[in-house]
């Protein structure tokens, strides 16, 4: 029994002998000297431990280097909440969808106030959104309303700053709080923090804004945008410079970087060290110090020499010659380098931790650009070697066609900016992420007009999609007689003898009314005639009866036979989203007049083809197709209306803005081109009138897109054996010989 208590006493002392020297240092650690407790928890690295980087960073560096979790989460709370009074807003608790449904998605801008001047870059702003086809005069319709006030520069220390927007925006009867507003903004903050905070309360308002972080951003209600110069054009812009077969997938850099160094303050730490990838080979990476009032008093002693090898290249040489271009943020989280990258088929390397990409809702930049981040800068030249040739041309056709599509110039981007908001109303008719990264992209594709990939042309032969067998002939009646012509009722009879033919509608333009239905021919095809409004863009209204995807657009004079629809209609279904037809013009500039000129001559040059005689797709037509007539601004409309044989233009414009393509002629009968021909002669002071609106037309159609959209080309298909030295029983089409 004692030996007993002898060895368990033996073991509990040397237990506690066990216990003091293996954990003894650990209990006294944390017991007795709590405030130590810190320092032993800190085990991780950090970015300011000078043992980690003395290897390739300078001691002066890392004092510079701002270390951000030195902030608790609640300190950083409460900075987002001062920057961003309504942090939790979203489309269901901060906007008013009552004023969307009652007439649409209406946009109005407030009225600058006088004495109050708005900057060149709000202007334009404020001018696309007047010029889209959502603008409304009258506040009581509208669903979304801008600011009159300029708020694009929030910088304190800028001239265009304004002052006391927070009085002004309360006295609006309009404001409510903010709901339904958007609220455009490029710079916010000032020297040294450059914080989001913008000098007034934007209650419940949509912010669009360049320079977007994360934190601040509330998803699914904000909307995050490029920051662009006051240079960006209105409207066209800049084509990107990738061309077909002009640029190969690898160029004579592989990553460049040109611009400032900022030798202290916020984003200083991120250029500073972009000298450590620099090898003057494949890789160049430049920067300079000579920037600012007072940089020599911040000198460094790598600025001399940076300074002088800064100026051995040029900064857009290197774009046209460079695969990557590094994108870091500058004072701001987004810098203007960005769209220049992507003008310039450079694909962009993101610096920029925690920045919302431009219009990421809808973009998926993981197509386009390599986001990398800050803390890793020594990783991204192996990185971007590490990327297939096949994949880095895949990026650099996105970037030009990102660029193309939404960023090259103001009006894109304040126009995509609406429809992403637009969406948002109603999700169930809402664009699909692969419509907004798919050609033609999603502002010519609009989802009012379907949702289902197969009812758009240009998706036919991804998909494996194909369009009807059927066409329907619109006849557009204008004759002030109101009786059937000869010419009329042959045109009928050859066209309702096509095999592909599914009905005839006649769009009755006319001030007297159409005739009795007993004096119609009789057709093998379902006949109706529909009233119009006697205007010339009658051509291009919805209309319901339309169920093909085809539509044979003819005038009540044109003069066809059955061989050159059935002809015609085949070569549209292997281009359905072309116009295909017969009779066509051109344009070309005249050097002398500065301006666009317009020719109805027979050459081996044509741009336009007249939609007197032209098979095209229903969905150029719809009030709410393929970006048709229909969904333009009432001003194009106007247009047309104004100006004689303008509809042609127009419609020639809409489909090679979208398509990028020219139209397709096919072969006529030598009888029709002399009968043109004929007329032209006879009514050469008419046609001399109307050749000279046609070129009005022409011009303003140019200044409003911003550049001259149409694609000229030489291309003319015929039949098989066309004119060959061979039998007509082997012909289909023979008749078209004559």
């Amino acid at each position: 029994m004692q030996t007993r208590k002898k060895y368990i006493c033996l073991t509990f002392l040397a237990s506690w002998l066990l216990l003091f020297f293996f954990g003894g240092d650990q209990l006294r650690r944390f017991a007795f000297f709590p405030g130590r407790k810190a320092e032993a928890r800190r085990s991780w690295p950090r970015w300011t431990d000078r043992t980690l980087l003395r290897s390739f960073v300078d001691p002066e560096e890392l004092q510079r280097d701002g270390d951000p979790s030195l902030l608790s989460p609640r300190e950083r709370r409460a900075a987002r909440l001062s920057v961003q009074g309504s942090s939790r807003c979203r489309m269901e608790t901060c906007f008013d969808f009552s004023r969307c449904e009652r007439n649409g998605f209406k946009v109005f801008t407030y009225p600058q106030e006088r004495g109050q001047p708005v900057s060149e870059t709000y202007g334009k702003i404020l001018s696309s959104i007047e010029r889209s086809r959502y603008h409304t005069v009258d506040p009581e319709q509208a669903c979304l309303f801008i600011l009159g006030i300029d708020t694009l520069d929030r910088d304190h220390l800028s001239a265009q700053y304004v002052r006391n927007v927070d009085e002004k925006i309360r006295g609006f009867p309009l404001w409510n709080g903010g709901r339904n507003h958007l609220i455009f903004n490029l710079y916010s903050g000032t020297w040294p923090s450059y914080t989001g905070e913008l000098g007034f309360d934007t209650g419940h308002a949509i912010l669009a804004r360049a320079s977007f972080d994360t934190q601040s951003f509330r998803p699914g209600f904000d909307v995050s945008i490029p920051l662009f110069s006051k240079e960006h054009p209105q409207r066209g812009g800049d084509r990107g410079w990738l061309r077909q077969g002009s640029v190969p997938p690898r160029k004579k850099y592989l990553l460049v970087f040109k611009g400032k160094r900022y030798l202290t303050g916020i984003g200083s730490g991120t250029r500073n060290a972009l000298h450590h990838i620099h090898n003057g080979q494949d890789i160049i990476s430049l920067t300079t110090c000579k920037h600012g009032k007072d940089w020599e008093k911040h000198k460094d002693t790598r600025c001399d020499k940076d300074n002088v090898d800064y100026e051995r290249f040029d900064y857009h040489e290197l774009l046209h010659n460079s695969t990557f271009c590094i994108v870091p943020r500058g004072r701001r989280l987004g810098s203007f380098r960005f769209l220049e990258a992507l003008q310039a088929a450079c694909i962009p390397v993101l610096l920029s931790d925690g920045w919302e990409l431009p219009f990421a809702e809808a973009i998926d930049w993981g197509r386009a650009a390599v986001v990398a981040s800050e803390r890793l800068l020594l990783q991204i030249p192996s990185a971007v070697r590490c990327i297939h040739p096949e994949r880095v041309l895949a990026f650099q056709q996105q970037t030009q066609f990102l660029w193309d599509a939404y960023f090259s110039s103001v009006d894109k981007i304040v126009h995509t900016t609406l429809e992403i908001i637009k969406d948002r109303l109603s999700p169930h008719r809402s664009r699909s992420r692969f419509l907004w990264n798919s050609l033609p992209g999603g502002l010519l594709v609009l989802p009012d007009f379907s949702t289902h990939l197969g009812d758009f042309p240009f998706y036919y032969l991804q998909h494996g999609y194909s369009p009807s067998k059927k066409f329907t002939a619109l006849i557009r009646v204008v004759s002030q007689t109101g009786s059937l012509s000869q010419p009329m009722l042959r045109l009928i009879q050859a066209v309702s003898g096509s095999q592909y033919c599914a009905q005839i509608v006649v769009l009755w333009s006319c001030e007297k009314p159409p005739p009795p239905s007993g004096k119609w021919p009789q057709s093998s095809v379902p006949l109706s005639i529909i009233q119009g409004r006697r205007k010339l863009s009658d051509r291009f209204l919805p209309l319901e009866a339309i169920q093909t995807d085809a539509v044979l657009s003819l005038d009540e004079d044109s003069s066809l036979s059955t061989s050159e629809v059935d002809f015609a209609f085949l070569v549209w279904r292997s281009f359905p989203e072309r116009i295909v037809g017969f009779p066509t013009q051109s344009h070309f500039w005249d050097p002398e007049q500065g301006r666009w000129g317009y020719t109805s001559k027979w050459t081996n040059e044509l741009s336009i083809v007249l939609t007197a005689a032209a098979f095209y797709h229903r969905g150029w037509r719809g009030r709410e197709g393929l970006a048709g007539p229909g969904a333009l601004p009432a001003g194009l409309r106007e247009l047309v209306d104004g100006l004689a044989a303008c509809e042609d233009i127009l419609m020639n414009v809409l489909v090679a803005t979208v398509t990028k393509l020219p139209p397709i002629k096919v072969t006529q009968r030598k009888q029709h081109k002399e009968g043109a021909a004929q007329r032209a002669e006879l009514t050469g002071t008419v046609g001399g009138r109307r050749s000279s609106q046609r070129q009005d037309c022409l011009n303003q159609l140019a200044d409003w897109f911003g550049y001259m959209p149409l694609v000229s080309s030489q291309l003319r298909l015929d039949p098989v054996l066309f004119k060959d030295q061979v039998s007509v029983l082997r012909k289909k089409y023979p008749s078209l010989e004559k």
